[in-house]
């Protein structure tokens, strides 16, 4: 009786710190969120120089407050969980380890608590208040799109660097140090700027021939931009139906927010049993 009522203990806990099917964890995340947003405010604030001296006592209180809080909940994670390796070292753990431990570290090494903007990470966690389960599989649809065209935009990149370098020393040889183009490597960084389409302004040609190739570099950005666009959605459109079902003529995706308490995987189907990665189940055994 007293190991089921420790398991449930756990498992209730674990369900309001890992999910956000139920309102105690959507209320648990929307605290976190709150809390999360009010220390990058009082570490930015604290970096301007005549608030930080007139409140200094204030911020402090503040932040030992919210770090104490995220203490709790960093060791509240570990033991909710029946492999605490899996979270220690998962993104998610590692970003709330750096975003918890710059406050203790200002005991040793004067400014580390600036450190503390580390947490603006967390507002990832965001999207699992949302529920919004839709979204939640679209993006990871566009990752695995943009994994699976890594190959093709990495080529293509270095063929746009191979142009840069190309047209960057034709530029120098051209206009020279009169207009700017002082040397090559600062050349090429003219032709990577006028080919991204942000022109800075700060080097211009002012030589016919040298206005004729920095027109035509200008011209093919726009076409360099919307290759990459075109290989990842051509990625993404393949596998647009990977995921979904149908209902009322409407796609849904088969995804929620529910974290395995014995691997901490996510990513789980509506209709899931048992845990993907594991074989865990993924319900309170009553």
């Amino acid at each position: 009786m007293e190991k089921d009522s420790k398991y449930n203990w756990r498992q209730k806990l674990h369900d309001i710190i890992y999910e956000a099917d139920t309102p105690a964890g959507k209320s648990f995340d929307v605290i976190l969120l709150i809390l999360i947003l009010a220390s990058i405010i009082l570490v930015m604030l604290e970096s301007v120089k005549s608030i930080g001296a007139r409140y200094h006592d204030f911020f402090e209180i503040g932040e030992w407050i919210i770090t104490i809080f995220f203490t709790i909940e960093y060791f509240a994670r570990i033991i909710t969980v029946k492999k605490p390796s899996t979270y220690i070292f998962s993104f998610y753990g590692l970003i709330d380890f750096f975003s918890t431990i710059p406050q203790y570290l200002a005991f040793f090494f004067i400014g580390s608590n600036a450190l503390l903007t580390i947490r603006a990470l967390r507002l990832l966690r965001v999207f699992r208040i949302l529920k919004i389960t839709r979204y939640v599989g679209e993006s990871n649809k566009l990752a695995k799109a943009i994994k699976d065209s890594k190959a093709k935009v990495s080529i293509f990149l270095f063929a746009v660097l191979i142009l840069c370098i190309i047209a960057g020393t034709l530029m120098y040889m051209i206009e020279g140090e009169e207009s700017g183009f002082s040397s090559i490597p600062v050349s090429v960084y003219w032709c990577i700027v006028t080919l991204t389409t942000v022109g800075f302004g700060d080097i211009a040609p002012v030589t016919p021939l040298g206005q004729l190739i920095a027109a035509i570099i200008m011209i093919m950005g726009y076409g360099i931009i919307a290759v990459p666009t075109g290989i990842v959605s051509a990625e993404y459109a393949k596998d647009q139906d990977a995921s979904k079902i149908t209902i009322d003529g409407e796609d849904y995706v088969h995804m929620n927010t529910q974290a395995c308490e014995n691997c901490n995987a996510r990513k789980h189907r509506d209709d899931a049993l048992f845990c993907h990665n594991c074989g865990h189940s993924l319900f309170i055994n009553e």
